[in-house]
């Protein structure tokens, strides 16, 4: 099940609104891990394959498009990144088939507008380990960007701390993601106790 308003613009226009390698240098820190990390709606790879240098666990990355999950294991093949598994999921619908506890980060992008996101968090609450992180990251609903849905249906930071409390979340953190993403906020939730 595709979310309201979804859809990938050209990848040229797409990389123009991100530097994915400070975005990550800030989520995930300068030191490489042995965690595994779980993308939902990995797209181009924009953030999958940086993602797999900085850990030496898998990292799964799901989209609903096969044209997607074809790219992004070409290119992680392409980069010698034997740690990425891409694969077609429906997660909305089917969630992640990933187990239990078994992630140390996950990886929510641009993906909170969608009609249920409670669903969606909790979902990603429940693959993380004890201690685990999980990554949002969305377009800005304070001002106009020249991509994104529409402003009316954006979650702002504050609705998404309140929507990571009440799916078990225990610390919410906003980070700051300019320059490397001047058209969207960043939030870090731990999970304590999954």
């Amino acid at each position: 099940m595709k979310g309201r308003e979804s859809g990938m613009p050209d990848e040229v226009y797409w990389a123009s609104f991100f530097d994915p390698e400070l975005i990550l240098a800030r989520i995930l820190g300068p030191r490489v891990g042995t965690y595994n990390l779980l993308e939902f709606g990995c797209g181009y790879g924009t953030f999958t394959l940086p993602a797999a240098r900085y850990t030496r666990g898998r990292v799964t990355a799901l989209d609903i498009e096969p044209s997607m999950i074809s790219l992004v294991e070409q290119r992680a093949k392409d980069a010698g990144l034997a740690n990425v598994h891409a694969e077609v999921r429906d997660f909305v619908a089917h969630g992640t088939g990933v187990a239990d506890s078994s992630q140390g980060h996950a990886m929510v992008f641009n993906l909170l507008h969608i009609e249920d996101p409670l669903a969606l968090l909790r979902e990603a609450h429940r693959t993380l380990q004890p201690g685990g992180i999980l990554s949002v990251i969305h377009w800005r609903s304070d001002i106009e960007t020249p991509r994104g849905p529409p402003l009316a249906i954006r979650p702002n930071p504050a609705q998404c701390a309140l929507w990571l409390a009440e799916t078990g979340f225990d610390s919410v953190l906003q980070v700051d993601l300019t320059p490397a993403a001047p058209y969207h906020f960043g939030i870090l939730a731990k999970c304590a106790a999954c």
